[in-house]
């Protein structure tokens, strides 16, 4: 069995060892998709091989569309030619059941994968086709970011800007070079549509091509008639959306049991931009996926897939409880401390008493309260289920390490909303215990010290430089105040959404700090400290 076109029509070999096929004629919807395409995502990550992909099959199954999706890889190109190219864009979604059951599907809804670096001619002819719908994005917090953690331009943000209309260099810039193209092509219609876990990932993905847009008209560049092109949401659209469905590294007992199946040229490839990728994608049953409905140019049926379509309001209330408390902030949690404490896999953390009831804790006692039912989904079950079934599921090997990159990036989203809710509602913010207790034990893992005491290199984070300058000055077992040391730190608003010591809860973090670099074991004791005693922590 090899994972390309011609072995799939050997059916009844896949069809015996447990996979569904394809229901639909894959040649047919490859042709009609290139010519008239209608769906491009930038994002060819394992997310969206295995949520979006597979929804687009669900409507190709059920003969509701004849149309796949294009995926492009705009910054690691790598993942195109080490698991696209070689499977003729074929993948296997492997579902991981917490009672252990697996589930196989074979996905053929992507009709063609490009390199933004290498396919740009062809990428700008799908993008003008009058026929595209949606341009979608699965490229993390930092895909949509201008500035370093100094307030400076990136550099080919600089390059874009000065140098149009030469092909761009940077993520955000590209859109912006394809949206003038598809505007001199008609003013087409289109909705572009962000579902990275950004709060308010719509207006984010705005902001930043509209930036290009305004500095290219100041140079004299564009006409005005481009901004008001994309200023005008009847033309083109840029709806908020709330995405979510765990999808862990490929698993080698994954690539095992599918060696086992007698599947050939199985491999797990870190990329040289540390993404781990293979022609396979383990994931959670679970998956939610809540779309703003505002497509100028029209859309697929995927609501017949399960996506919820609604408004901004509703979207946004069940972004803030899954992204800012009902789930993402739990799992950063487990991900700081499973580092600090050598775990390799979130589902073991679940079985640990005081990690546990931590997340419980930062969950239900001070997220829970903040969160305003959106009513498509309800909160109090969307928490229990996390909790109960989706982290604690031992056949999703979703490992601490993953979680825990780009926390910088994560923090003001996952914790800083909730700290603004306090204050929006008046609550007292020195009444929190548990999420100080997570940013006291994100400090302490910027250490770069687990709790044994023994150096490990923290997950890739774009301030990470920055932190670890004011952190390197302190070793374990010294005692504070570690005040001159952090205050750069807790007072930085574009990491926790406020001023920590304006509202009087940086002490109760530093004080929790210095309580973690006590000296070796000290993670342990301080999270049975607050955990098993019920410490307040005043």
């Amino acid at each position: 069995m090899k994972l390309n076109l011609d072995s799939l029509k050997k059916r009844q070999i896949w069809e015996e060892k447990g996979y569904k096929l394809p229901q639909f004629d894959v040649q047919k919807v490859r042709e009609k998709t290139l010519k008239e395409p209608v769906w491009i995502h930038f994002g060819a990550g394992n997310i969206f091989r295995a949520f979006l992909a597979s929804l687009q099959q669900n409507l190709l199954n059920k003969g509701l569309s004849d149309k796949g999706i294009i995926a492009c890889a705009p910054y690691d190109d790598e993942v195109i030619k080490k698991v696209y190219l070689p499977y003729e864009n074929l993948s296997i979604l492997v579902t991981l059941k917490e009672d252990g059951e697996i589930e196989k599907s074979v996905i053929a809804s992507i009709v063609s994968a490009l390199s933004v670096k290498e396919n740009m001619d062809e990428i700008e002819r799908i993008f003008i086709s009058p026929s595209l719908q949606i341009a979608s994005f699965t490229i993390t917090e930092k895909g949509y970011a201008l500035e370093n953690a100094k307030g400076e331009y990136f550099q080919e943000v600089l390059s874009d800007i000065d140098n149009f209309p030469e092909k761009p260099r940077s993520v955000m810039g590209t859109i912006a070079y394809l949206c003038y193209k598809r505007y001199l092509a008609g003013e087409l219609p289109l909705a572009l549509v962000s579902m990275d876990n950004i709060a308010h990932n719509g207006t984010k993905l705005y902001e930043a091509v509209k930036f290009f847009a305004e500095k290219w008209m100041e140079k004299g560049k564009v006409e005005k008639g481009f901004l008001d092109y994309l200023c005008d949401s009847k033309m083109v659209s840029f709806p908020w959306s709330m995405i979510d469905k765990i999808t862990p590294r490929p698993s080698e007992k994954v690539m095992d049991l599918l060696k086992a199946d007698g599947l050939e040229d199985v491999k797990i490839y870190k990329t040289g931009k540390n993404t781990y990728v293979s022609c396979f994608v383990n994931a959670e049953p679970t998956e939610y996926l809540v779309i703003e409905d505002n497509f100028p140019n029209g859309r697929p049926p995927l609501e017949e897939a399960g996506v919820f379509f609604t408004d901004r309001e509703t979207v946004e209330k069940a972004e803030k409880m899954k992204v800012c408390t009902c789930l993402n902030p739990l799992h950063t949690v487990l991900a700081i401390f499973g580092c600090l404490l050598n775990y390799s896999f979130i589902y073991e953390e679940m079985r640990d008493e005081n990690l546990k009831a931590l997340v419980e804790k930062i969950g239900y006692e001070e997220g829970l309260p903040t969160v305003i039912n959106p009513g498509i989904i309800n909160p109090e079950d969307f928490i229990k289920e996390v909790i109960e079934k989706r982290l604690p599921n031992p056949f999703v090997p979703d490992t601490p390490q993953r979680i825990a990159c780009d926390t910088s990036q994560k923090i003001p989203v996952r914790f800083g909303e909730t700290l603004k809710a306090y204050v929006r509602l008046n609550k007292d913010l020195k009444s929190l215990t548990y999420i100080p207790l997570f940013f006291a034990g994100w400090l302490r893992y910027l250490m770069g010290i687990d709790d044994e005491g023994k150096e490990f290199i923290p997950s890739p984070d774009p301030m990470l430089t920055e932190l670890q300058r004011h952190i390197k000055k302190i070793s374990l077992g010294e005692k504070g105040p570690f005040t001159e040391f952090l205050k750069p730190i807790l007072s930085d608003e574009k990491i926790f959404g406020i001023n920590l010591y304006d509202y009087g809860l940086a002490s109760k973090v530093e004080q929790m700090f210095e309580k973690l670099v006590s000296g070796v074991g000290a993670v342990r004791r301080t999270l049975k400290e607050f955990t098993e005693l019920g410490v307040n922590g005043q």
